[in-house]
């Protein structure tokens, strides 16, 4: 096995995975950040780096827990989490990969950049849906990153703003400093830096709508798949000012006994948690507090406002949702919306798609987060007692993802057919329960679903 290859940066030393002739490199430092501060990139190393461990996870309120014990956590644990063991730190701005052992710098490999989702709170690039992605078996670079999350990506103070130019969305330029580090060094795992397709999920698909509207992500991003996460209106997909969120931010800083912006950067990061948990339940805080702004550099002005003007990207799309989602019609009809949009401004073709396995081992259905398993290929990691019935899915749908980020179709030999959105054809492709196949999912289960079901995100 090829496991030590010549970067940019210096030499790496991978390690082998689950699936035979691919090579992991894992834990591979991009960039550097000090609270608060935004990330610098990172282009050299002594020595050889040891890619073969994962790298820490950003700190997120399950750091200071124990999720085992607290209810309300316990479907995602068991699913994504149990057995395993994360290490959280600030220190956090780490990134994996996984090519074709025989890739050369010569093979010009697509490349699949996954941001994964949380609520911008949580999460990471390696739990078990994530690792070791089948994409790279059939030819493909896969890469999952770690990015700055809750207070420590997503918080904005004036003080800060002085200090920088701009405040917010640290989170969000982590990933665009990992985007970056890709787009440099990918060449000597044997992928194409000119064919780089960006992938999210629930905040990770929100991420990825922000890199499509910004003109710092424009350079680095061929095509884009968007799940459970996409599209942009009033409610969802915009971006409030910073300047919205100062008083809150202060208030926290009260909270914490912190009288100084000083005092707030070495403050314990359980101790900013805690005073950003107090303040929520004193103000009565709802919803994503911790989320992307609209910052006047990577955001230069309201999403609504880019997308009116038709300034948001023009790469091919693939986007869609699950039939137990969170807010099923809602997200389904923002997906669809989007592919409308992109299909009026003239940009590139968008795919529409809906999931609907009833995963076995419980009735959930398919629930936020469910396709996941399904696009990474990774089943065999689950505890569910999946079927023949789901790996053939997962494989089919893999195929489609493959194909799409190699030019920007999904559609392939032994595949149905998948018609992008246009102004006559709205029907979307219905992946699941039945023979795969292009439908109109029913708005009116959609809408009992809803109603009638509780679905969390993380």
């Amino acid at each position: 096995m090829k496991n030590i290859i010549e970067t940019p940066c210096g030499q790496i030393r991978g390690c082998g995975c689950q699936w035979p002739g691919v090579t992991a490199f894992k834990g591979i430092r991009y960039a550097t950040a000090g609270r608060f501060e935004y990330p610098q990139i990172v282009t050299h190393w002594d020595g050889e780096y040891d890619a073969t461990a994962y790298g820490n996870c950003c700190y997120q309120p399950r750091s200071f827990y124990d999720e085992e014990q607290v209810p309300e956590k316990a479907f995602y644990y068991n699913e994504f989490r149990k057995g395993e063991t994360y290490t959280y730190s600030e220190d956090c701005l780490f990134l994996n990969v996984w090519m074709p052992e025989n890739a050369t710098p010569e093979s010009n490999l697509p490349v699949l950049f996954y941001i994964h989702g949380g609520g911008f709170t949580g999460g990471c690039g390696h739990e078990k849906h994530f690792d070791g992605p089948v994409w790279a078996s059939k030819g493909i670079i896969a890469v999952t990153i770690n990015y700055r999350l809750g207070p420590l990506g997503f918080l904005c103070l004036p003080e800060l703003a002085a200090e920088a130019g701009h405040t917010g969305n640290y989170g969000l330029f982590d990933q665009l400093a990992a985007l970056r580090w890709v787009s440099e060094n990918i060449t000597a795992f044997g992928g194409d830096a000119k064919n780089i397709t960006l992938m999210g999920q629930s905040a990770g698909a929100m991420s990825v709508q922000q890199h499509l509207l910004s003109p710092l992500s424009r350079p680095y991003v061929a095509k884009a798949v968007m799940s459970s996460g996409c599209g942009v209106n009033k409610m969802f997909g915009s971006a409030n000012p910073p300047e919205k969120s100062y008083d809150f931010w202060h208030q926290v800083m009260k909270a914490a006994g912190c009288g100084d912006l000083a005092a707030f950067r070495v403050l314990p990061a359980e101790d900013l948690f805690a005073a950003m948990d107090k303040m929520k339940k004193e103000q009565n805080v709802k919803g994503m507090f911790c989320a992307p702004c609209t910052d006047g550099v990577f955001t230069p002005k309201a999403p609504l406002d880019i997308v009116a003007a038709g300034e948001q990207a023009d790469v091919p799309t693939m986007v869609g949702t699950n039939s137990e989602d969170m807010f099923p019609p809602i997200l389904h009809n923002m997906a669809k919306g989007w592919c409308k949009t992109q299909y009026a401004a003239g940009k590139g073709p968008s795919y529409a798609y809906y999931f609907d396995r009833k995963l076995p081992g419980d009735k959930n259905g398919a629930w936020h987060s469910a396709d996941l398993w399904y696009w990474f290929g990774t089943l065999k990691n689950g505890w569910r007692p999946f079927t023949e019935k789901d790996e053939e899915l997962s494989d089919q749908m893999s195929g489609y993802l493959v194909n799409f980020a190699r030019n920007g179709n999904p559609n392939g030999e032994g595949l149905p057919a998948w018609k992008p959105i246009t102004k006559e054809q709205g029907k979307v492709l219905c992946l699941g329960e039945k023979e795969t196949r292009m439908g109109k999912p029913g708005a009116l289960k959609m809408y009992a679903t809803m109603l009638t079901k509780k679905s969390v995100g993380e």
